[in-house]
């Protein structure tokens, strides 16, 4: 049993944090599923930029769409469904054998929308019709504007990936607003069970800390964020609330460990995996991180529910002068620019690529 397949069968879910057209085309996505226990797929503008700017596996598609007349951002969801719609189809065993629980993709809504309530809900509703998939969720910034479209969007039945998460409060905001839409639609008479996973971002906070704090504080205050949040989702489960809700048929809103490969070269490539590893949550990885854990990653003791020394570790920063939750909220809003960033920067690559003019045969 390889590391990847042990954390598997520790209870995490392991999904891939890419997607590209030549890892679908290859068979290197099947061949994670089928070898590394990954049961599901996240997508981000960025990652989606880098693969349609690197290559020319999507060039054919762009010219066909673009012969269509679609807007630059109609034909990249065009171009993004069509893989990500692949991707479900090949995740729908972990779907069908988990009951929903596992064997999802991610398709994020524009990042210019992030403080737009109206527009993220048409479009929520726009890209899951589309989509037509039973496992593919719609991605949603937990902005202020975001969370009250989550809201509204689990009411209409939307599957939502709250993403941009850094806190145990931002966490807790966007379960409540999972919630509200639950009770919403239980009391007017329809289905609960639509699914949700709320992402929180991990490795963003050390980075962000680095130059401030003394070497011994390096790489230890994502993982006690991650920590506390473990324990407050727990909680929550364990409410009253929740409790009612849970006698229904609908589903916890599930925990997920994003931003997970290591930035820091002195540190670990496995650091995060290794630390997070607790059963019931999710952990999304980059293509290396995947690959650097099923080689040599260690599968030991799962997350403590106490969430062992997260708020003595989080004091320590604190007296060396990190306010965490300013830092939680400029995360957040550094994360919306970075994805708006990579969104123009697709678009305009989309442009560039259907102005060329096809290759000669």
């Amino acid at each position: 049993m390889n590391p990847t397949q042990a954390l598997h069968q520790l209870g995490q879910s392991l999904w891939l944090d890419n997607i590209t057209r030549n890892l679908l085309r290859s068979g290197t996505l099947a061949r994670y599923i089928g070898e590394l226990s990954v049961t599901g797929l996240t997508s981000n503008p960025t990652i989606f930029e880098h693969a349609i700017g690197a290559c020319d596996s999507y060039d054919d598609s762009i010219r066909v769409l673009a012969d269509r007349g679609l807007s630059d951002e109609d034909l990249f969801f065009a171009l993004a469904l069509e893989d990500l719609t692949q991707a479900a189809d090949l995740f729908r065993p972990a779907f069908d054998a988990s009951d929903g629980l596992d064997g999802w993709v991610s398709l994020e809504v524009s990042p210019l929308l992030a403080h737009n309530t109206a527009h993220t809900i048409r479009d929520a509703n726009r890209l899951h019709a589309k989509a037509d998939k039973p496992n593919l969720f719609i991605k949603i910034p937990g902005t202020a504007e975001g969370i009250a479209a989550i809201e509204e969007a689990i009411f209409e039945g939307v599957p939502v990936n709250v993403t941009l998460l850094f806190s145990c409060e931002q966490v807790l905001a966007a379960a409540e607003a999972y919630m509200r839409g639950i009770e919403r639609r239980l009391a007017a008479r329809l289905d609960p069970n639509v699914a949700s996973v709320l992402s929180l971002f991990v490795s963003r906070w050390d980075v962000a800390v680095e130059d401030s704090v003394a070497p011994p504080f390096r790489n230890r205050l994502g993982i006690a964020i991650a920590l506390r949040t473990f324990k407050a989702h727990g909680e929550l489960l364990a409410s009253e609330r929740w409790q009612r809700l849970a006698a229904t048929s609908a589903r916890p809103p599930r925990l997920l460990w994003a931003s997970t490969g290591t930035k820091d070269p002195a540190a670990s490539d496995t650091l995060y995996v290794e630390a997070l590893a607790a059963p019931g949550t999710i952990n999304t990885l980059p293509e290396k991180t995947l690959l650097a854990f099923a080689d040599h990653g260690q599968v030991e003791l799962a997350l403590p529910a106490d969430c062992g020394d997260a708020e003595a570790v989080i004091a320590d920063f604190r007296r060396e002068g990190i306010d965490d939750d300013g830092l939680a909220a400029r995360l957040q809003r550094e994360g919306v620019d970075a994805f708006a960033t990579s969104w123009h920067a697709l678009l305009t690559r989309i442009r560039e690529k259907r102005a060329s003019p096809a290759p000669r045969t």
